[in-house]
């Protein structure tokens, strides 16, 4: 498994949820084709998260999509997740840790605007970096809108690497994303406060994948 597979629509599961939802939400999203699929937790003791994280690695397993855990390397590697994302303040020594996890773990890196932050992450061994809020985005309000030329300024700046980008992401606006230079779009509310999300993820692929 390598981040060359993470392309299109990025899945991220609305934090908080209780299990049966989280679940019922993850499932209805790899119906209708999504490929990678990311947990956050951010909140609830281990014990919880990593009986929750085993339940969505055997969902991703039997529908053959990616599974990515969002800031814990611990958890990751404990339900054999694919990879981990990890926040700026999350990242320990990038080096350090590709050596302990080895290649064909996959390792994301928040980025949000920093080109500095992001040359010097890919230079250590982050699969991928993402930038963003694209737009302002509920999911995360304090996070500043870097628009799209920053996105198309990070491809240019990194033309060889994997760049996914996030915020306020949805079906109106993701085909702009894909134009912008963006290997793959991270949707949360634009995916998940569907009525119908297994509906929503055919539409979200298709249109990724028809412009």
């Amino acid at each position: 498994m390598k981040p060359t597979e993470l392309k299109g629509i990025y899945a991220i599961l609305p934090a908080d949820l209780d299990t049966e939802e989280l679940l019922e939400k993850a499932e209805s999203a790899l119906k209708g084709g999504v490929k990678t699929l990311q947990f956050r937790d951010k909140k609830q003791g281990f014990k919880r998260q990593l009986k929750r994280a085993k339940a969505l690695r055997e969902l991703t397993r039997e529908y053959g999509a990616v599974f990515i855990i969002n800031d814990s390397v611990g958890l990751a590697q404990d339900v054999d997740a694919d990879g981990v994302h990890l926040g700026r303040d999350d990242a320990p020594n990038l080096i350090q840790l590709r050596t302990e996890v080895g290649d064909d773990f996959i390792i994301g890196i928040t980025c949000r605007a920093d080109a500095g932050f992001a040359t010097s992450v890919l230079k250590d061994g982050a699969d991928y970096v993402s930038f963003g809020a694209v737009w302002a985005t509920t999911s995360k309000p304090e996070v500043p809108a870097i628009g799209l030329p920053r996105l198309m300024k990070a491809r240019q700046m990194f033309p060889n690497s994997h760049i996914c980008a996030i915020g306020g992401i949805n079906a109106d606006n993701v085909v702009a994303v894909k134009a912008a230079g963006a290997d793959c779009a991270a949707v949360i509310s634009g995916l998940f406060a569907a009525d119908d999300i297994e509906a929503e993820a055919v539409r979200l692929i298709g249109i990724w994948n028809n412009s």
